[in-house]
C-alpha cells in the first residue's frame, strides 16, 4: 500500500443528477447539513492519493465472502484469496473478473498468505466457526480485519479477539453493515433512543425468522467433492463425515458451525437494538429463552457439553427453531428475541426490529430489497426543522466523526462502487481510528445472543453479571461460554 493520509478515496463521479440528490440528503440528515456533507467531502477527496491503493487478501469467497471482496476492489486490489473450495475461487473468480484485470494468487492455507509483507488487510467470510482463529492469526500477522458476522462462536472466543485487536493495535470492522448502511435507517433508530424520544426506559422486540430449513430424516454421508478439503473446512468444529447439507450456506444449521438464525440474522438486530439501549458496564442482565432443538434439548445439550459424541445424534440440522427469549437489563430496558412460527402472519416483516417506551415507537427493517423506518417516535422527532437537525446531529455522533457514505454530497465511484461499511473500514485503516462496529460493541452485542442461546440449552433462566463478564451460579451453563477446538486448531496454534 502507499501513503495512508487522511481519509484518501477513489476518484469520484455523481451517480445523481444534483437537485434529486439534494433533496434526497435533505430527507435523511437535514437541510442544514448538507453544505457541511458537500465540503467533507470535497476535502476528502483532495487529500486522496493516487497510489493509495490497498492490498486486500479475500479468505472465504462464496457468496457473502465473495460479495464483500469483490466489494473491496473498489477501495484497493484484491492481490491473494483462499478458499478450500476449488470450485467456490472459480466462481469467484467470474466476478472479480468483471472489476479486476489480474487474478489473485490462489492459497488452500490462510496462514501462508498472511505472511506476505504485500497484505495490508484482509477479508473473512468463511463459516463461523473458523473466524476467530482467522482474526487472532491475522491481527498478530500486522493485517487490518473486515470480518463477517457473527464475529465469533462463542463467548469465550469473542474475548480472546478482543484481547488481541487491543494487543495488536489493528483495525478490525466486523459485517454488521447496518451500522452503516440502509440509507442510515438503524442509526437514526439509535439515535432517536440516545435522544430519549422513546422514554426512560426502552424495549427492543427483534423479530426473527424461526428457522433456515426444514428439519427432516438424517442426511446420507456421502464422498466429498473433488476440489473440497473437508478436513481444512472442518477445522476446529468436531470430525464429521461429509455430506452437502453440512457445507455451503446450511451449515449455519448446524450446532456445531452455527446457531442458526438466532445469531446469523439475530446478532444484526440485536447489535442495533443494544446500540439503543446502551446497557450500563456494570450490574446483572436476567436472560430467560425458550425453543425446539429438533435432536431434543438434553441430547443437544449433552453434545456441547462433550457428555456425547456429536456422531451420536441424528445426521439432520440441530439449531434452535421456533424460539423466543427475554433480556433484562439494569435500569429497566428489556430486549425480546421472538423466532416463533407465524404462518399466515400479515403486517409488519416477520425481520425487523422495533423500539418503543412510553414516548412512542419506530420499526425499522431492511426484509427484501425494501427498507424503512417508520413510528409516532420518529414522526414527532422530526416534525420541524430543528428537530431533523438534532437527529442528524445525533447520527453523526454515533458515527465517530465520519460522515457515512449515504449521506454524502456524491457517490464516490471506482470501478464499482463501495459499500459504505467498507468504507468506513478503509477510512479507519487510513487514520487508525475506530470503525463504527468494533470488536467490543460487537463482542458485547454478540455474547446478548449466545447467552439466550445458553438459557435455550439449559432450559433455564441465567444470569450474565456484566462487569465481570460471567454467568452467575450455574457451573452448567457457563461451561457453555467455551468450546474445545479439534487439536490443531486452536488460538495460536
Amino acid at each position: 500500500m502507499g501513503r495512508l493520509c487522511g481519509i484518501a478515496m477513489v476518484p469520484a463521479s455523481s451517480i445523481l443528477e444534483p437537485m434529486r440528490r439534494r433533496k434526497f440528503l435533505e430527507r435523511i440528515v437535514g437541510a442544514s447539513g448538507v453544505a457541511g456533507l458537500v465540503g467533507w467531502a470535497s476535502r476528502a477527496r483532495a487529500a486522496s492519493q493516487a497510489n493509495d491503493r490497498i492490498n486486500f487478501l479475500a479468505i472465504g469467497v462464496r457468496n457473502r465472502g465473495g460479495a464483500i471482496s469483490v466489494g473491496s476492489r473498489a477501495l484497493g486490489r484484491v492481490v491473494a484469496c483462499c478458499d478450500v473450495d476449488s470450485a467456490c475461487v472459480e466462481r469467484f473468480f467470474g466476478h472479480l473478473d468483471k472489476v479486476q484485470p489480474e487474478r489473485p494468487r490462489v492459497y488452500r492455507d490462510y496462514r501462508e498468505a498472511i505472511a506476505r509483507d504485500d497484505i495490508d488487510a484482509v477479508t473473512i467470510g468463511t463459516p463461523d466457526h473458523w473466524h476467530a482463529k482467522m482474526i487472532v492469526d491475522v491481527v498478530r500477522a500486522g493485517k487490518d480485519v473486515y470480518v463477517e458476522k457473527p464475529m465469533t462462536l462463542t463467548v469465550a472466543e469473542g474475548e480472546a479477539v478482543c484481547r488481541a485487536v487491543r494487543e495488536s493495535g489493528r483495525v478490525v470492522q466486523v459485517g454488521t453493515q447496518q451500522r452503516s448502511e440502509y440509507d442510515g435507517i438503524f442509526l437514526k433508530a439509535v439515535a432517536l433512543a440516545r435522544l430519549g424520544k422513546f422514554g426512560p426506559k426502552v424495549t427492543a422486540t427483534v423479530k426473527l425468522p424461526p428457522r433456515y430449513g426444514k428439519a427432516g430424516p438424517p442426511f446420507p454421508f456421502v464422498a466429498v467433492p473433488e476440489g473440497l478439503d473437508w478436513e481444512r473446512w472442518l477445522g476446529p468444529s468436531p470430525k464429521s463425515g461429509y455430506c452437502p447439507q453440512r457445507c455451503h450456506g446450511t451449515w449455519r444449521m448446524w450446532l456445531e458451525t452455527g446457531c442458526g438464525p438466532l445469531t446469523d440474522w439475530g446478532v444484526h438486530h440485536v447489535d442495533i437494538a443494544v446500540w439503543a439501549i446502551d446497557p450500563p458496564a456494570e450490574g446483572v442482565v436476567e436472560v430467560a429463552g425458550a425453543g425446539t432443538f429438533p435432536h431434543g434439548r438434553e441430547a443437544s445439550l449433552d453434545a456441547l457439553l462433550g457428555r456425547r459424541p456429536f456422531e451420536s445424534l441424528p445426521n439432520a440440522f440441530s439449531t434452535v427453531t421456533d424460539y423466543e427469549a427475554v433480556l433484562r437489563f439494569p435500569g429497566g430496558h428489556e430486549l425480546r428475541i421472538d423466532g416463533r412460527e407465524r404462518p399466515g402472519q400479515a403486517g409488519k416483516p416477520a425481520n425487523g426490529l422495533e423500539l418503543s417506551g412510553e414516548s412512542g415507537s419506530v420499526w425499522v427493517s431492511r426484509e427484501g430489497k425494501e427498507h424503512g423506518i417508520q413510528g409516532s417516535a420518529l414522526d414527532r422527532a422530526e416534525a420541524d426543522a430543528r428537530g431533523k437537525e438534532a437527529v442528524r446531529e445525533a447520527m453523526m455522533r454515533l458515527y465517530k466523526g465520519k460522515v457515512p457514505r449515504w449521506a454524502q454530497a456524491e457517490k464516490v465511484l471506482g470501478d464499482i462502487v463501495p459499500t459504505a461499511h467498507m468504507d468506513n473500514f478503509v477510512a479507519c485503516m487510513r487514520d487508525r481510528g475506530e470503525p463504527v462496529s468494533d470488536v467490543w460493541s460487537h463482542h458485547r452485542s454478540n455474547t446478548l445472543c449466545l447467552l439466550a442461546h445458553i438459557a435455550m440449552l439449559v432450559g433455564r433462566p441465567v444470569r450474565w453479571d456484566l462487569g465481570k463478564g460471567a454467568i452467575v451460579d450455574d457451573v452448567e451453563a457457563a461451561a457453555l461460554l467455551r468450546r474445545e477446538p479439534r487439536a490443531g486448531y486452536g488460538l495460536g496454534a
